[in-house]
């Protein structure tokens, strides 16, 4: 028989020995981290500190070993609602939420603007204050980023962020996983951008530092990131001693880079810019010409879904193209969020190497 750790498991269990001193013979005590979530929103990452990112992390591979590869059950969002608010049609967002939340228990309740009467008939102020009553956590989906923090200032539960004009932190937790269970860790990897100067591009610029990641950004001009959004970047490279280019050349910030990084160049609401776009986006298509330039471990991320002219196949459908991985990585991370702001579980595994 092959001896692995589920094997292992099997065995002592018949021995009658408990799941926590097996985990402890084969893991070590698990390390602590001075970190209590219970009770917070997640509406930016740059609300949170370097020791929190990590150790949402750290609860999502705590959880994916566990659930998926020990074959655990872990109820620990027994008797727990989840109100599931989406303005925007999604796929991962959805999915991930809806499965990982019943997964553990919980129950999750899909409401789209035809289901409920959110800023219609019903104040923004109402449905928080009548959802806090009836669930135990609101994760949305919106347009205006404003609504999440009108959310958060009414509603007693915590509020999510699956995704608003601002910001998406959600996807940039499962990137995160996805890179260190590529690389083994974040410390000194290089991300370059080339793209739009998106939420999803917001999201890396407010946490990347915090990581000790280093950012190259290219963006045409008149689409670059949100001013106030690089400037808190620009604050947080200086304090955390890491290296934030901007630039309009996609090469550029290719050069040297670990991880190349693109997203949609026409988001929902923008289809009437669509011929405006791809004009100023020519150039911008991530290749092999492009990777060329990058570092010789490079590997490819995207959020999904993807457009040809945004990258091509041979690049997506690459060895080094970690896309579905990171589809999958947006459950684990979602459910490391839930369980981290709705319970006192601490991971149960050794806390990786950041």
């Amino acid at each position: 028989m092959l001896f692995n750790r589920r094997n292992f498991v099997s065995i002592a269990k018949l021995a009658g020995t408990s799941k926590q001193l097996l985990r402890q013979f084969w893991y070590g005590t698990p390390a602590q981290m001075n970190v209590d979530l219970k009770g917070r929103d997640l509406l930016t990452l740059q609300n949170y500190t370097a020791d929190e990112l990590k150790y949402l992390l750290w609860m999502a591979s705590d959880l994916k070993q566990r659930i998926k590869h020990e074959g655990e059950y872990l109820p620990l969002m027994q008797g727990k609602s989840l109100a599931m608010i989406f303005e925007k049609r999604s796929t991962r967002t959805r999915l991930s939420a809806e499965t990982g939340f019943a997964l553990l228990g919980g129950h999750p309740s899909f409401l789209t603007t035809q289901d409920i009467h959110l800023g219609t008939n019903e104040s923004l102020t109402d449905t928080a204050r009548v959802l806090s009553s009836m669930t135990n956590a609101i994760l949305a989906r919106v347009y205006n980023h404003n609504d999440l923090d009108l959310m958060a200032k009414e509603a007693t539960i915590p509020i999510i962020n699956g995704l608003s004009d601002l910001y998406h932190p959600l996807q940039i937790l499962a990137d995160y996983l996805t890179l260190q269970e590529h690389y083994g860790g974040l410390q000194g990897l290089t991300i370059a951008w080339v793209g739009d100067g998106n939420n999803v591009l917001h999201s890396f610029m407010t946490s990347a530092a915090k990581l000790g990641v280093h950012l190259r950004i290219a963006t045409p001009r008149g689409f670059e990131p949100d001013l106030r959004i690089t400037k808190i970047s620009e604050q947080n490279s200086k304090e955390y001693g890491t290296k934030l280019l901007l630039t309009t050349d996609p090469l550029e910030a290719a050069d040297s880079a670990n991880v190349l990084v693109t997203d949609t160049w026409i988001s929902m609401g923008q289809e009437e810019e669509k011929k405006e776009r791809l004009k100023a986006f020519q150039g911008y298509q991530i290749t092999m010409q492009t990777a060329k330039s990058a570092a010789s471990n490079w590997t490819f991320l995207h959020c999904l879904p993807r457009k040809p002219e945004e990258v091509d196949d041979e690049v997506f459908y690459s060895p080094q193209s970690l896309v579905f991985q990171e589809a999958e990585n947006r459950k684990w991370t979602i459910m490391a969020v839930m369980v981290s702001l709705l319970t006192n579980y601490s991971p149960q595994l050794q806390k990786p190497t950041f």
